[in-house]
């Protein structure tokens, strides 16, 4: 009997190592170097994939659960209204994208369109009330280019110019080829991330006369934005979380920052202020052309609609593209958390509940200026098939 109980323990452990490694980003086992987040499921550690379909490569590093103060003291240099009152956060690991997502990951996402333009003439992969939960919309090709690209576009560049919701659009189509979930971070996560485990200013410290050792802003950047990881990353493994391009996250702006908060201890995802109107979402992290006390862990910027579309040459104005300053200075990375939520609960992170955007998609949907499709792990050999 004894024997058997054995065994069968040796089995159970061994299937349960087999499950941890099967799990993209878990090792069953401590690493013998490098990062890792010790979690119940074994050792996060960082990874790297080919996103299917393409030959572009994400990688991923390890960030670890933990508790810190959301937004910055009054006695911090920079600090507004909007980043107040403190409040304490309860972070659960994830792994956020080493630097911000870049042309060379952007640009398979921006081409889907003419694949998904075949797919309706063929007749395949149709879109129906029933899939629609797992469709992305996607733009027709940019009717002036010279805008998004105004500083190049090198494959290294950070993606700019694109639209909250487009970003958003990019990470459901991530999730679904994947079959992971992938998405914006909350802005608590993003700072979080960001501080590299400081509570101070910047991530090295108070001091910004060493923010150029790690970060492109208007004291070195000559005007534009520059390569990704060209600085030094933060205690994390992070490269330009401070400037180059400011980042899009979940949270919808609020001048008033975090007084419905006060007093309360929270789990990031409570901390978000859930869109409901497409003015203003929230960018953190400061850009190339921005001051050192714009590139604050606790700085963040609101979106202006119609200013950042004001050289825009379509009519209705497009929702997945701005055109004009300081756009140019706004990209995003994405997270993928420990723990995912489920599929009907993900929603609320691809496509926001903001009236005015929904009506506009749809109209544009109508129009024959987007189109929509089915992103899941099938996909990748349905675009192989139709080449």
């Amino acid at each position: 009997m004894q024997k058997i109980v054995v065994t069968l323990a040796i089995i159970f452990f061994a299937a349960a190592s087999a499950q941890a490694a099967e799990v993209v980003g878990i090792s069953p086992t401590k690493p013998e170097s490098g990062p890792y987040v010790k979690v119940e499921e074994g050792y996060m550690v960082p990874y790297e994939i080919t996103i299917p379909g393409t030959e572009v490569k994400l990688k991923m590093v390890p960030i670890p659960g933990g508790t810190f103060k959301l937004g910055s003291p009054e006695s911090e240099a920079g600090h507004t209204a909007a980043e107040s009152p403190e409040v304490e956060v309860e972070v659960e690991p994830f792994w956020m994208a080493e630097h911000e997502t870049t042309w060379r990951q952007y640009k398979p996402f921006m081409a889907l369109y003419e694949s998904f333009k075949k797919f309706q003439a063929e007749g395949v992969r149709k879109v129906t009330d029933e899939n629609k939960v797992d469709a992305v919309t996607i733009p027709t090709p940019l009717y002036e280019p010279s805008f998004t690209f105004e500083y190049g576009e090198d494959p290294k560049l950070p993606a700019v110019t694109m639209t909250n919701y487009s970003a958003r659009q990019y990470t459901k189509w991530l999730s679904g080829v994947t079959g992971n979930q992938y998405r914006l971070p909350s802005e608590a996560e993003w700072e979080y991330a960001a501080s590299g485990g400081a509570k101070t200013a910047y991530h090295f410290g108070d001091d910004p006369s060493k923010l150029e050792e790690y970060a492109w802003f208007v004291g070195n950047s000559d005007e534009k934005p520059h390569l990704v990881k060209g600085k030094k990353p933060n205690q994390f493994g992070l490269y330009d979380m401070h400037g180059n391009v400011w980042e899009w996250v979940l949270d919808q702006y609020k001048e008033e920052g975090f007084k419905h908060l006060e007093g309360k201890k929270v789990k990031a995802l409570d901390t978000v202020v859930w869109p409901t109107e497409i003015e203003e979402l929230m960018v953190k992290g400061g850009g190339w052309d921005d001051e050192a006390v714009a590139c604050r862990v606790a700085s963040k910027m609101a979106s202006a609609e119609e200013d950042w579309k004001d050289e825009d040459p379509n009519v209705p104005l497009s929702p997945w593209w701005f055109t004009s300053y300081p756009s140019t200075c706004v990209g995003f990375r994405v997270i993928r958390p420990l723990h995912e939520v489920s599929k009907k609960d993900s929603v609320k992170f691809y496509s926001p509940n903001i009236e005015f955007l929904n009506l506009d998609v749809g109209d544009r949907l109508l129009e024959g200026r987007g189109i929509l499709g089915l992103v899941d792990p099938e996909l990748p050999a349905a675009l192989k098939k139709s080449e």
